[in-house]
C-alpha cells in the first residue's frame, strides 16, 4: 500500500487517510470495517460509478446529480476528518 506523504513527512493525517485500507476490507467483504476506516467509501465509490455510467449513458441531469453527490462526499470526508482530529 503506498504510504501518506503527509502523515510521514508532517505527522499529520490527510483527508484520504484511511481509503486504501477501506477499499480493500470492501473488496473482502468487510462492510463494517470499510465504514470504520473510512465512511466516505461507499459514497465516493457510487460517485464514480454514477460518473463512469454518466459517459456512457448520458442522464439528464446528471450535473445536478454529480454535485450533489460530490458535496455529500465532501461533508462526509471533513465531519471524518474532524472527528479523528478530536479523538
Amino acid at each position: 500500500m503506498l504510504p501518506c506523504f503527509s502523515k510521514t513527512f508532517l505527522g499529520i493525517e490527510c483527508f484520504g487517510c484511511g481509503f486504501q485500507r477501506s477499499f480493500i476490507f470492501l473488496i473482502q467483504g468487510d462492510l463494517f470495517a470499510a465504514f470504520k476506516m473510512y465512511p466516505a467509501v461507499f459514497t465516493m465509490l457510487i460517485l464514480f460509478g454514477f460518473i463512469l455510467i454518466n459517459f456512457k449513458l448520458k442522464f439528464k441531469h446528471s450535473k445536478k446529480i454529480i454535485s450533489k453527490l460530490a458535496y455529500l462526499n465532501l461533508s462526509i470526508i471533513i465531519i471524518n476528518y474532524i472527528i479523528k482530529i478530536n479523538i
